[in-house]
């Protein structure tokens, strides 16, 4: 089995090089102007770059396409025509609505599909990570063929029938768990200060908080832009997760105790039957990791963007951790933050009184609601171009900070994990 990969960026570079090291011969293409930087680094160590994706496709036996989502369906029919008879085609998207609809209008009958997603960036190791593969047209010969060439990549294979459960998985694992902590980042970033240095945001689930956001800002723009826009159960969890963030928020401006009391513990109960067992975080961990070069003396936050995810989560119906089958690092630490705050009685009722009468704390409950229906909004309208630039702004902002919290938000993934 030949392997093809067109689009050679992070990812793409990242599965040449783990199929050539387990003995694939493997296949190449990124832009034409990329070819001679890629040549070198990369036919040392067992990858043919070949000169443009009509070469790679007419060779492959096995073919990824490594692509944003946003321009799937652009290069599928550029070079569906060259792909092999009867080979076994794939697409390393987060989001497989545009996929698939790409690869049903354009590849031949005789095409396997059996598409993936690795739930992990190009920094690290494909080994050990968990891949999701998903036979959406294959068959059992085939997919066996394409399922022993994954298991090459040594990863922790979860086999998922249908690409739509993925998407509506992925909106809550990915999507809208991103806008929580992308809205946090605007919200500091408006406000025009690091939280870091706010005596606010000294608790343990608050150096979660920073150190996740940290790490998505990290990130490239495109990749957070595709999850929210492309999946249509994005656009709707987000649409939720405003609409719960609205509610709580004017119960809070308007002092209603009891409604708001009541919905928190509504939602504790549907979420957390036991109150008492933690299962994600521990708290001395969580303390440890703290950007701050001050020892600040802690006052109670609100933590709206919490409160929001847990009630979200109960008006959807939603039991998250059915869910940690894809979890993610940001999906399972703000889960694991969430849990934490509404499993201790202490810390919940110290969030329900600042909420609710702590005017200290108010303005930025102001900018975190305002940064929330700023994403909610580009979202709805499917702005791709302002996404990114919205996305831009906060990483600019936080610019100094990014490569340091991404390190430490790795060690403390770890940690977290053992």
């Amino acid at each position: 089995m030949q392997v093809g990969i067109i689009g050679l960026g992070d990812m793409g570079k990242l599965y040449a090089l783990s199929f050539a090291k387990a003995g694939y011969k493997v296949y190449g293409s990124d832009l034409e102007s990329l070819n001679t930087q890629l040549r070198v680094e990369l036919q040392p160590q067992g990858v043919t770059v070949l000169s443009n994706g009509y070469e790679v496709a007419r060779r492959a036996d096995f073919l990824i396409f490594c692509v944003e989502a946003e321009y799937i369906g652009e290069v599928v029919h550029t070079y569906a025509n060259s792909i092999k008879y009867g080979a076994i085609v794939s697409g390393q998207t987060s989001v497989k609505y545009p996929e698939i609809e790409a690869f049903e209008r354009f590849l031949s009958q005789d095409i396997q599909i059996v598409t993936c997603h690795s739930l992990h960036g190009p920094a690290f190791s494909t080994e050990g990570q968990t891949l999701l593969v998903i036979r959406h047209r294959a068959t059992d010969e085939n997919y066996e063929k394409a399922l022993s060439i994954y298991k090459s990549l040594k990863s922790k294979i979860i086999e998922i029938s249908d690409y739509k459960k993925h998407d509506k998985i992925m909106a809550d694992t990915q999507a809208i768990t991103h806008v929580g902590f992308e809205s946090m980042g605007s919200a500091w970033k408006n406000a025009g200060f690091f939280p870091w240095e706010n005596a606010a945001y000294t608790d343990g689930i608050d150096n979660v908080k920073i150190l996740t956001t940290l790490r998505i800002f990290s990130y490239k723009s495109h990749i957070y832009a595709g999850l929210a826009i492309l999946n249509p159960y994005a656009r709707e969890q987000v649409r939720v997760y405003a609409k719960a963030e609205a509610e709580l928020f004017k119960l809070m401006i308007c002092e209603k105790e009891q409604e708001f009391r009541n919905i928190l513990y509504t939602a504790r109960d549907f979420l957390f039957n036991d109150h008492d067992k933690f299962l994600l975080l521990d708290d001395q961990v969580m303390k440890e990791f703290s950007l701050s070069n001050t020892i600040h003396q802690s006052k109670a936050n609100s933590h709206l963007s919490i409160l929001s995810m847990v009630y979200a989560w109960f008006k959807m119906e939603i039991n998250p951790y059915d869910n940690l089958i894809c979890q993610t690092p940001p999906f399972r630490l703000r889960l694991g933050i969430a849990e934490y705050l509404f499993k201790n009685r202490e810390m919940l009722e110290q969030s329900i009184q600042a909420a609710l009468y702590d005017k200290g704390i108010r303005a930025d409950d102001l900018e975190f609601h305002t940064a929330v229906h700023e994403w909610a909004s580009i979202i709805e309208y499917g702005d791709m171009k302002g996404y990114k630039e919205h996305f831009e702004a906060a990483k600019s902002f936080f610019s100094d900070r990014l490569e340091n919290g991404l390190k430490q938000s790795s060690e403390m993934i770890n940690r977290l994990s053992d």
